[in-house]
């Protein structure tokens, strides 16, 4: 009988630190200026699955993102067609600053960069921040490079094609030390974020 609980004991163990160990959540992104316009026809949403066994770090910093109200009304500045979506840069110059000290370790890259996938950008080794990006195509060559997805699009991709192509045109100390205020004034047509929730939750982020 002992040998039995111990066994059962066992398996229950097992089975919760698999569910752990896949534990995964949904963030629906609102986004207006599709296409580059306004107005309510270039509207559109998308649905991100997020996976915290491909990336831990990566998506605990993800979710600390979305529960402080991080993506209201930030932009996607560089926008590149058939490559990729990138934002993640806050829109008040003193939030970004704040933000871009906490910056991550890495995390060992277990998903390949494919269509919809999304990663944290870097600028060298242990130095993500808040910026990332959603693969348009499959990217495999940024695997090496030590992207890792912790995330991938699930539904609404096609909205995601309709992202403004800006291609690299923003510069990025400008958005750093002047935010939407130089992104309005000089970039005006860039798709922008309108909320983000994790979706079976109460907490979002509204504009």
């Amino acid at each position: 009988m002992t040998f039995r609980v111990t066994q059962l004991l066992g398996l229950l163990a097992l089975l919760l630190c698999t569910s752990l160990a896949s534990a995964s959540y949904r963030v629906k992104f609102e986004v207006g200026n599709l296409d580059g316009k306004p107005g309510p026809d270039h509207n559109g949403e998308f649905v991100m699955e997020v996976h915290e066994e491909w990336a831990p770090l990566g998506a605990a910093r993800f979710k600390e993102m979305v529960d402080s109200g991080f993506f209201k009304a930030i932009r996607f500045f560089r926008v590149i067609e058939g490559f990729m979506a990138q934002f993640g840069i806050h829109g008040k110059p003193s939030v970004a600053a704040e933000w871009r000290e906490k910056k991550l370790k890495d995390d060992p890259v277990k998903e390949s960069n494919k269509r919809g996938y999304v990663s944290f950008a870097t600028s060298g080794p242990n130095s993500r921040t808040t910026q990332m990006f959603i693969n348009f195509g499959n990217n495999a060559n940024l695997d090496g490079m030590g992207f890792s997805p912790f995330a991938k699009v699930v539904e609404g991709m096609e909205v995601v094609d309709r992202i403004y192509k800006i291609g690299e045109k923003p510069n990025q100390g400008e958005i750093q030390s002047k935010g939407n205020a130089y992104l309005k004034k000089q970039f005006p047509q860039l798709t922008y974020i309108k909320s983000a929730t994790v979706l079976d939750s109460d907490k979002s982020d509204e504009l």
